[in-house]
Formats: C-alpha cells, structure tokens, sequence
C-alpha cells in the first residue's frame, strides 16, 4: 500500500478538490498537522477565507490535528 506524500498539496493524482491543508496554508496563526484534508467544491484555496475572526492583535490561532478530514462550506468561528 502506498501513503501520500504528506509535502504534496494534492494527495489523489488529477483531483483537485482534496488537499493536504498544511500544504496551501499561507497565515501563519492556521496550524495545521501533517495528513489533515480539506475538501472544496469550488477552489482548495477558499479555506482561509472560511476563518473567521482570527484576530492576530489578540494571539489568536487556529489548531487542526494530524488526522482530521474537513469538508466544503465549513466555516470557524
């Protein structure tokens, strides 16, 4: 059997729409675990625009484990 190279954004050959999260994450206060998937309809790339009130003046940070799977259209609050 053959893992996904977890340093890969795209873990399925010619399917774009699941990603390794970690791997298209540009803030740096989103942190995000090695194998951790997100699932978009549209673009990949739509998940920082589904944080909401991440406010860096204050610390904040959003923490994904190692092993999670996110689907489309889920928003943090």
């Amino acid at each position: 059997m053959n893992i996904p190279d977890k340093d890969k954004p795209f873990p399925l050959e010619h399917y774009d729409r699941l990603c390794f999260l970690k791997n298209i994450i540009t803030n740096p206060n989103i942190i995000v675990g090695d194998y951790s998937c997100y699932d978009d309809f549209e673009d990949v790339h739509n998940f920082e625009k589904n944080v909401k009130y991440l406010f860096d003046f204050r610390g904040d940070q959003l923490i994904i484990g190692k092993f999670c799977m996110i689907s489309s259209d889920v928003t943090f609050i």
